[in-house]
């Protein structure tokens, strides 16, 4: 069964990997099948993902005049080493590029993993998004000018640039992704959104983790018509664990469909983000493992919701 993914971070760990970062010296990994990828594109054939989603993200340490050079970075990355040196990968420049993929492609999505990398700078966003960013998290899990992170103690919701950044990604037709905003974010962010995501997140009642939504929350996401990506971190799967089982994972996507979110429901697995994994599922080349579990419990229609299905009926562009 094929797969849609909304969420790894690939692009990191290229650039990490380039800079000295990640090794103890400059390595360019290979895209291709570098086994330090958990996303590279030997595994996503093997998993049948047709489409990845790539993150672009900037560490809270990066000093704030060094982020846009290192967003810059890991575009030129996706551009080179994902997509320049891969004939299989094609990138989604718009969302109707998903419906004309042929056999043997796989979509790559550029999305935005927190503001940090634009400041305070609209020309900045307008530029991410004429390079074919098409979904944009606010936050991370720190404050930045339009708001707060979801670990940041103070709580607070959109400042009044992080409203603009709202309205330019209707504007534009591209994601809002609340997958790290605090509570006061959410519903801000709930109040604003044409196209809100949780492109990687779980259920709270499940795991208490800040990370995860709580039920009204759900119940919000479903009444705009959103979408709700499951993460496969064990901590935001069992709380302070680093481990978990595949029908673990499934517990949420039980939660959420309790809550009425059937139609509503995939993946963000944050591969290349996380250091611990699910087992069985350690990689995108393990993706059809969790299928299988999943149609022990649900109908084949439900199942190639979940993987996919749910999101073509949902992005922006379909209402």
């Amino acid at each position: 069964m094929k797969i849609i993914d909304t969420h790894c971070d690939a692009l990191l760990k290229l650039q990490l990997a380039k800079r000295g970062q990640y090794f103890h010296d400059q390595k360019q990994l290979d895209f291709s099948n570098a086994k330090e990828l958990d996303t590279n594109l030997e595994r996503l054939k093997h998993g049948n993902v047709k489409a990845q989603f790539f993150a672009i993200f900037i560490h809270p340490d990066v000093p704030s005049e060094e982020k846009w050079q290192h967003a810059l970075e890991q575009v030129d990355l996706f551009y080179t080493e994902v997509i320049g040196k891969n004939s299989e990968m094609r990138h989604i420049r718009s969302w109707s590029d998903l419906d004309t993929l042929r056999d043997g492609e796989i979509g790559a999505v550029l999305t935005l993993e927190g503001a940090d990398a634009f400041g305070n700078d609209l020309m900045k966003l307008r530029q991410l998004y004429r390079l074919g960013v098409l979904s944009i998290g606010i936050t991370w899990n720190n404050a930045n000018l339009c708001a707060d992170g979801a670990e940041e103690p103070r709580g607070g919701g959109l400042t009044l640039l992080g409203k603009e950044v709202v309205k330019l990604n209707n504007e534009y037709g591209v994601f809002t992704d609340v997958a790290h905003a605090t509570v006061n974010g959410f519903w801000d962010i709930m109040e604003l959104a044409q196209y809100p995501i949780a492109s990687h997140s779980n259920a709270r009642a499940v795991c208490d983790h800040p990370r995860n939504l709580y039920d009204d929350q759900i119940k919000r996401m479903i009444a705009k018509n959103g979408l709700i990506h499951i993460v496969y971190n064990p901590p935001f799967i069992n709380y302070e664990r680093e481990e978990a089982t595949i029908p673990d994972l499934i517990k949420h996507i039980d939660h959420f469909c309790s809550l009425g979110a059937v139609n509503h429901i995939g993946f963000g697995s944050d591969f290349d983000g996380i250091s611990s994994f699910v087992d069985h599922l350690e990689n995108a080349a393990n993706y059809q493992n969790l299928i299988n579990e999943l149609l022990k419990s649900y109908s084949e229609a439900e199942v190639k919701g979940f993987a996919y299905q749910n999101f073509m009926d949902q992005r922006p562009g379909m209402e």
